[in-house]
């Protein structure tokens, strides 16, 4: 990878869907140009946008996509790699906020990696416990960008313990083009996108993807804004199922080692004996699933 970099040539395509989010919208794009230490193309897909989302993009000259009504994550982010101008590419949530260096520490992994073939995500920082290894919570400096407690955040967000992870997958995440090319993006089937990023993770693992590294030195502030409250979820646990034949935990955990602590000499490791057995047990899943109401009735009707 060439470390030469120029500053005003963007490194990153940063793609972001919203969906009537403006002020937190406002407040991500505010970090990026704060707190990057390179510049980068900013993409958004604006979904309706009747809050004021789509007038605001036009007014600041930022490049977006627009649909009348909210077309799902995948639809999103396939419809912004048509306007990717750079060989990387980011996919973020409108609800984030990057802190300082979080992109120098995902170019830093870029060019330590041997090839084309990796994934890397930033680490989050959130307000609620979740139960996920690869993310540091709970930490809250706010829910909403009312009660956003930004100088906090800025003075504390390096001493937080955490360790780079194995597993990346959630965004803010990246991609070298090429591969998402050659996986073909974000499948939209999954629409409106529960389950789509294992399933991404999947994909690249079959085209040889090995290097799901979550990066602890770049850190994004989460706020958890769930726009997925808004929408009729996919049942995406089970179109991951029969599309894999195995579950996504059991993919992110047996194969992915979904949190651990990274160690790249145990990067290719997969537990086996686990994976067998969840394999096993998959199997009659699929068969439960399948006499439930099927998946494509409902998306043909």
């Amino acid at each position: 990878m060439n470390n030469d970099v120029t500053i005003q040539k963007p490194l990153f395509s940063i793609l972001i869907p919203t969906w009537n989010n403006l002020a937190f919208l406002e407040l991500c794009l505010k970090s990026i140009t704060q707190n990057s230490t390179f510049n980068h193309q900013i993409l958004i897909h604006v979904n309706d946008g009747s809050d004021g989302t789509l007038e605001w993009v036009k007014k600041n000259n930022i490049t977006y996509t627009h649909s009348e009504q909210n077309i799902g994550i995948c639809w999103s982010l396939n419809l912004l790699r048509t306007k990717v101008e750079t060989d990387y590419i980011v996919y973020m949530n409108d609800d984030m906020y990057v802190c300082p260096e979080w992109d120098k520490m995902l170019w830093n992994e870029v060019n330590k990696a041997p090839d084309k073939l990796f994934f890397f995500s930033s680490t989050l920082i959130q307000p609620f416990p979740c139960g996920n290894k690869g993310v540091i919570a709970p930490a809250n400096f706010g829910e909403d960008t009312e009660s956003f407690q930004e100088e906090k955040l800025l003075k504390e967000y390096k001493t937080l313990p955490h360790h780079d992870w194995f597993g990346a997958t959630p965004p803010p995440n990246i991609v070298h083009r090429d591969i998402w090319d050659l996986v073909g993006g974000y499948s939209v089937e999954y629409s409106p996108g529960m389950y789509s990023d294992p399933d991404f993770s999947a994909k690249l693992w079959m085209a040889g993807v090995r290097l799901f590294k979550g990066v602890s030195d770049s850190r994004v502030y989460h706020f958890e804004a769930r726009s997925t409250t808004r929408v009729k979820k996919n049942k995406g646990h089970i179109q991951f199922l029969l599309k894999w034949g195995i579950t996504s935990g059991s993919f992110r955990k047996d194969m992915m080692k979904k949190g651990e602590v990274f160690d790249e000499k145990r990067l290719c490791n997969i537990y086996h004996k686990k994976l067998r057995r969840d394999i096993f047990r998959s199997k009659f899943k699929k068969i439960l699933y399948l006499f439930q109401d099927g998946l494509a009735k409902r998306l043909w009707e």
